[in-house]
């Protein structure tokens, strides 16, 4: 009697389940599973991170070390901790942006097919939708954004441990809320969006080109291949180093714009995309435009890989269609009831 109840119990969960996730609607199955994917991915990669951060915003306590070197002055300065200091902020932001980009994205991609039924389900279309949704993502959730870049920017090294060339000073911002707080004194919500027209303009190529290298890679592998999950991971994380490459010294400005009241007082005030271009090209070399570069890359290819991954799964275990089926249900129904609006 016991193991029967028991059974009709899992059976009653397992329908209470299957009632829930098919009453719930597309977009926010979409977006659970891109908030699930981006924060798991984001906390993986979350000391390499931190590194290039460092890179990008304190150039002359970090390059002398190189990469083994500054990972060995984190430990030592801050501990196994300092290699997650503003992971929480980085994963805040990220969850809602990787589900806000994974959900518009769906969303937009869908809008395009309905409003141009006969539009080309190529790579051109996923880069209107991959551009269009990384650029909402970017409105909805810099704030987070920036005040992660501001605590990963702090270095904080006990008084009992002195190690040369490292800065030492106090604590500017005590976590996220204290950050967030001061920073919308500092500025208003100015200050809080300082930076967002070189991340708009770096995100808008970089979103779109991504799912644009995606897609065309896809198209050259043999059919038998394109279910396989390696094979996605494998253009997903190329397509994320190109279109990476492509746009990263626009990342390097918004870092550095965004840390600007907290550097020294005698660097060159940086105001609009192109000034803080050429201001960092003379005054700290071109080649600091790529500076982090080799970490993000380092990085890329995990993240993009376990996002892909943890993505998928969600979708399949949501029961979210794929994006074909979908697009073709759209379609199909936008042609259907064109005809009917018609005679009435």
């Amino acid at each position: 009697m016991g193991i029967k109840a028991g059974a009709e119990e899992d059976e009653g969960k397992a329908m209470l389940l299957d009632s829930a996730l098919d009453s719930m609607p597309l977009f926010a199955k979409e977006l659970l599973a891109g908030g699930i994917a981006g924060g798991f991915a984001k906390t993986v990669v979350a000391p390499l991170e931190r590194v290039k951060i460092l890179f990008q915003t304190r150039r002359a306590e970090f390059h002398s070390s190189g990469l083994l070197g500054s990972v060995s002055r984190i430990a030592k300065t801050e501990g196994f901790l300092g290699f997650y200091r503003g992971n929480g902020a980085s994963v805040a932001r990220i969850i809602p942006y990787a589900a806000l980009h994974y959900m518009s994205y769906e969303e937009y991609r869908r809008w395009i097919m309905l409003t141009f039924p006969d539009v080309s389900k190529g790579p051109t279309l996923d880069l209107m939708a991959g551009s269009l949704s990384g650029g909402t993502a970017v409105l909805f959730t810099y704030p987070l954004d920036l005040i992660r870049t501001k605590l990963a920017y702090q270095v904080v090294s006990p008084e009992k441990l002195n190690v040369s060339g490292m800065v030492h000073h106090e604590q500017v911002y005590r976590g996220i809320l204290d950050c967030f707080t001061k920073t919308y004194r500092e500025g208003g919500v100015r200050g809080l969006y300082r930076g967002i027209a070189p991340t708009l303009v770096g995100i808008f190529p970089y979103a779109g080109l991504k799912f644009y290298f995606y897609e065309e890679m896809k198209r050259h592998v043999p059919e038998e291949y394109k279910k396989s999950i390696m094979v996605k991971l494998t253009c997903g994380s190329v397509a994320g180093l190109l279109g990476q490459t492509f746009t990263y010294p626009l990342e390097v400005v918004r870092r550095q714009m965004q840390v600007q009241n907290l550097l020294a007082s005698d660097n060159a005030e940086m105001k609009g995309i192109m000034k803080s271009l050429l201001v960092i090209a003379q005054k700290q070399g071109w080649k600091q435009l790529f500076s982090g570069l080799s970490i993000n890359y380092i990085k890329v290819v995990p993240s993009v890989a376990i996002g892909f991954t943890v993505y998928d799964t969600m979708k399949s275990y949501l029961r979210v269609p794929s994006r074909d089926d979908a697009g073709v249900e759209v379609v199909t129904n936008k042609r259907i009831s064109q005809p009917s609006s018609q005679t009435q």
